[in-house]
């Protein structure tokens, strides 16, 4: 390298290093992101009239208005259920294929193409608010996004690309951190929404044309940013056999080794045996982080999906700011749950970690059930303030049990699984929310809360399983 390599900070390697960075990528899309979501809610708000002018909060409405009202919530429910079901089952047609390519050919292919039609996505919703078109156009916009490999494609990339670029005893928190970056956009994103929703003047179907500008800007850089200056980071994986040297058995430091089943062959191989009872295979391991995985992604997309159609109505009625402001503190939690992997990790094992995000969601959904004010709103926003560790941290301990040249297929499966599953619970969640939003607005909620515990089930299995290992070894040890 001559003379180059004499300065750390002036060669093509830092230059190289920082080329290496997803987190820019992550950041103006989860902006681009945050932006249409709120878009999107509100353009279909005003298309459905019945009340769209009527954005304030007021105490007392007219039997008419109220009726007018619900109907107005069930078309909007309605088209969200269409909605989620081209957007969840489109990627089933390629993002497995995207994965597949990304393995065996570039790493950049599931990343560049999702991104492609995530802002094809975002023209349409610009273009139905520039031209007025009607809100059918959107089904397309998501197809076309869907067939790009949508979300769960992107994902999956990104956490191939985060995986690759950190060593194991640190991929923990490089991954939650990459969560943190998608946090602080869609926050950033979220509270500017309503703002820029109200900023075009004139007539009212150009109303929401800044937002959804500024949202194609940031997909249009975010996939220029990646197709030019985006490069893959070798695998820095650090080699197994230097694992031993962590206390593996207290699973006081090194998250997610104490998931990893092959340190049974190791201790074996230090004079203690493992009993083939008491060891826990790996598919089996994986098996049940898949099924808490879906079952509390279950309650998480059900809340996520009904929440702003209860935000709209009574007893809360929200304006278009405020909606903005209440993504905003959904966002919130990518920083507590940051923060709360740094502090958990180093007293907790990952199983537990794991339990404690699923306790924090439930709760502030069995909270949610019961809101009659916007302050008890955001009391319930933030019990949930753990509510990112689970799938993060069954993401993270998974890359610990499959190889690096799998890292695309598998957790494009996973992505899939969940996206699937969330497609059924969209769909049944709005169901659920017509016929009950004038008995009990919160039943939605409640059932949240039920599947998130129920999640726990075989989170626990796998810690029961583990603590009897580990005290088996450790009795053999003395």
């Amino acid at each position: 390298m001559g003379p180059e390599a004499t300065c750390p900070w002036s060669g093509p390697l830092p230059r190289l290093r920082v080329r290496t960075l997803i987190e820019p990528v992550v950041a103006s899309t989860q902006v681009a992101a945050s932006l249409y979501e709120a878009g999107l809610l509100l353009v279909v708000k005003a298309s459905f009239g019945a009340g769209a002018g009527a954005s304030s909060n007021h105490s007392a409405s007219p039997s008419p208005r109220d009726a007018l009202e619900d109907e107005q919530q069930r078309a909007i429910s309605n088209f969200y259920i269409v909605y989620n079901l081209v957007a969840g089952l489109t990627p089933l047609l390629s993002a497995y294929g995207l994965g597949w390519l990304s393995d065996r050919y570039h790493r950049k292919i599931s990343i560049c193409v999702s991104l492609l039609g995530f802002l094809l996505s975002r023209l349409g919703l610009l273009l139905k608010v520039l031209l007025d078109w009607p809100v059918e156009v959107l089904y397309g916009a998501a197809a076309l996004n869907g067939l790009c490999g949508g979300f769960s494609a992107f994902w999956s990339g990104v956490m191939a690309l985060g995986s690759l670029g950190s060593s194991e005893d640190r991929r923990s928190l490089r991954l939650i951190l990459l969560d943190l970056i998608l946090g602080l956009a869609g926050f950033c994103g979220s509270m500017a929404s309503g703002h820029l929703f109200k900023q075009m003047t004139g007539h009212h179907s150009g109303q929401g044309l800044v937002l959804t500008a500024c949202s194609v800007s940031c997909a249009t850089f975010a996939l220029v940013y990646s197709l030019l200056v985006l490069k893959v980071p070798e695998s820095t994986a650090s080699p197994r056999t230097a694992l031993p040297a962590v206390d593996t058995v207290s699973g006081t430091i090194g998250t997610y080794r104490t998931l990893d089943p092959d340190q049974s062959d190791k201790q074996g191989v230090e004079g203690y045996p493992p009993s083939p009872g008491k060891a826990v295979p790996k598919k089996t391991v994986i098996a049940l982080l898949f099924v808490g995985a879906v079952i509390y992604d279950l309650a998480v997309v059900g809340t996520v999906d009904v929440m702003p159609l209860f935000v709209l109505r009574e007893p809360l009625r929200w304006n278009q700011v405020q909606v903005g402001y209440g993504m905003a503190a959904g966002y919130t939690i990518f920083i507590t749950s940051f923060l709360g992997v740094l502090l958990f990790s180093r007293c907790f094992r990952d199983t537990t970690m794991i339990v404690i995000g699923m306790v924090s969601f439930g709760s502030g959904a069995l909270l949610l059930a019961f809101v009659k004010e916007t302050y008890m709103f955001y009391i319930a926003r933030a019990v949930m303030l753990f509510a990112l560790i689970p799938v993060t941290t069954i993401r993270s301990a998974m890359s610990k049990l499959i190889k690096d040249s799998s890292y695309g297929k598998v957790f494009v499966i996973l992505q899939l699984s969940l996206a699937l599953t969330g497609v059924v619970t969209s769909t049944v969640y709005n169901k659920i929310y017509q016929l009950t939003m004038e008995k009990f607005v919160g039943t939605c909620f409640a059932l949240s809360s039920f599947l998130s515990f129920l999640a726990i089930i075989p989170i626990g299995i796998v810690a029961y399983k583990q603590a009897s290992w580990l005290q088996y070894g450790d009795i053999a040890e003395k």
